[in-house]
């Protein structure tokens, strides 16, 4: 049962990491000029296969990102725990992003571009910090929450 509240918490910290950390900080490396303009933040635009908005389609899978690794992250405080949220979030979710989704759509391996991988860490970062951050505050409220 513990396990299966983890990965809900998980699901919805994930999910909204990516509606306002991610893509927060996409917004602001678009305002600096960093991304270009046809790359806006929360972008609406439909993607395939069921025409879901493209913002919507990321967080689903912000949220089945913050589903696994809630439940193999320790959770816990302090340093460590922000760090390890983090360094999930900059280094596997840009790997995957960068050199896994390209294999599986078939375009082969592809150069590594330090601009892209810049943006990834910088994003899926931001991403795991707020994944972490929203699900120590639900794993607190539910701790704090009186016992009727």
């Amino acid at each position: 049962m513990v396990i299966i509240r983890l990965t809900v918490l998980g699901f919805v910290a994930g999910f909204a990491a990516t509606l306002v950390f991610h893509q927060v900080a996409w917004a602001a490396l678009y305002v600096t000029g960093i991304l270009p303009a046809g790359q806006p933040p929360w972008p609406l635009d439909p993607t395939p296969p069921f025409g879901v908005p493209s913002v919507i389609s990321k967080s689903f899978w912000g949220g089945l990102w913050g589903a696994g690794l809630a439940t193999v992250l320790p959770s816990g405080r302090g340093r460590a725990y922000w760090l390890r949220w983090i360094a999930a979030g900059t280094i596997a979710l840009t790997v995957v992003a960068n050199v896994v989704v390209p294999l599986i759509k078939g375009l082969g391996v592809q150069p590594l571009d330090a601009r892209k991988l810049m943006v990834g860490c910088i994003v899926n970062g931001a991403w795991g910090f707020g994944t972490g951050l929203l699900l120590w505050l639900l794993r607190e409220r539910r701790a704090t929450r009186p016992i009727l």
